[in-house]
């Protein structure tokens, strides 16, 4: 599956930018914040792919 980040919801692009921009940083953006949010949501969806993986084991018995 091939993600186009084009096709991201501008509100969406506006609010994660708002959130990730430090005017402190030399790159303009803070990593450590952006870094906690990525790993943030990639436990997010583990857990649901966890909780995918339960009910597809279940469905097996």
């Amino acid at each position: 599956m091939e993600i186009n980040i084009n096709n991201i919801d501008m509100a969406a692009y506006e609010k994660i930018k708002q959130s990730i921009t430090s005017k402190d940083s030399v790159v303009g953006i803070d990593a450590v914040h952006t870094h906690i949010l990525i790993i943030h949501k990639l436990m997010q969806i583990e857990q649901q792919l966890q909780q995918l993986q339960q009910r597809l084991d279940g469905l097996d018995k």
